[in-house]
């Protein structure tokens, strides 16, 4: 069993390929890996409560934990009341602390 971590910057409202990389993550989760998908840069308008929301939501409910850089939000204003289901608010640094912990990373 590995230990992964996906960084996901894109907006998936532009970019076509990031339900692929959604799919990567379950994926991997189902396969009995410990999955975390860190959302970056516009990779975080997902995380806001709505309709679209609901693919991060489903990687969440997978066993894939979903995390959103608090830096990313504030310069979105998403707040963290209205973060979707599964979402979680984290420091870029928690990114550095999954590496030191052994998790191989993975950047879209």
């Amino acid at each position: 069993m590995s230990k992964y971590v996906l960084v996901e910057s894109r907006d998936p409202f532009e970019s076509g390929d990031v339900p692929y990389y959604y799919d990567l993550a379950m994926s991997l989760a189902r396969k009995g890996h410990v999955v975390t998908l860190f959302l970056v840069q516009n990779g975080v308008l997902p995380a806001r409560q709505g309709p679209r929301s609901d693919g991060v939501s489903a990687v969440a409910r997978s066993g894939v934990a979903v995390l959103a850089d608090d830096f990313s939000l504030r310069e979105r204003g998403i707040r963290d009341d209205r973060l979707a289901a599964g979402v979680q608010r984290a420091p870029l640094d928690h990114v550095l602390d999954l590496l030191g912990e052994g998790y191989k990373a993975l950047w879209h």
